[in-house]
């Protein structure tokens, strides 16, 4: 991915959260996912409120989720189902184990990595499913080597700019 793939979040009245690529074009939340190739762990990093929940609510929800997307702060992890027939052709990945769930850790409230064990924490980052994580770092140790960064920044016009490395 070189330097890493730049998008800016935005927020419409009408249209709701939508992604814009380096060009300006409009993609789909998923394009994220699809230029990641089979990578399904992804650390979602920025500062309290800048969106990682919110960001993760639309990604699951374009995987075709209809359960509810929450941050999982007190649960610590979140099972979404999926519907994988909903997923662009490229993402459909049956040879890659995806079983039609997402899980969704916010690792705020871990206190050390023996808790995260304790709870499993390795049997979803290797199931072959999308893990999206909030709070990666408090897990660090646990993370696969082809961990997907995602970063997002608040900008001043209140967009988000989103960068994955």
């Amino acid at each position: 991915m070189g330097q890493g793939l730049k998008y800016t979040i935005k927020k419409d009245p009408e249209k709701g959260i939508y992604l814009v690529n380096e060009q300006g074009e409009e993609v789909a939340a998923t394009d994220i996912l699809d230029k990641c190739g089979d990578r399904r762990v992804f650390a979602f990093n920025g500062k309290m409120g800048a969106g990682k929940t919110t960001f993760i609510k639309c990604l699951c929800e374009a995987m075709g989720t209809e359960d509810i997307v929450n941050s999982p702060t007190f649960a610590i992890v979140n099972v979404y189902e999926v519907n994988a027939n909903l997923l662009p052709d490229e993402l459909k990945v049956e040879s890659l184990k995806f079983k039609g769930e997402v899980y969704h850790f916010d690792c705020y409230r871990i206190k050390d990595i023996r808790e995260a064990l304790d709870m499993g924490t390795e049997e979803y980052l290797y199931s072959g499913n999308y893990c999206f994580i909030e709070w990666a770092e408090m897990i660090e140790p646990l993370l696969p080597d082809d961990l997907v960064t995602v970063n997002i920044e608040v900008l001043e016009n209140g967009d988000r700019a989103l960068t994955i490395a």
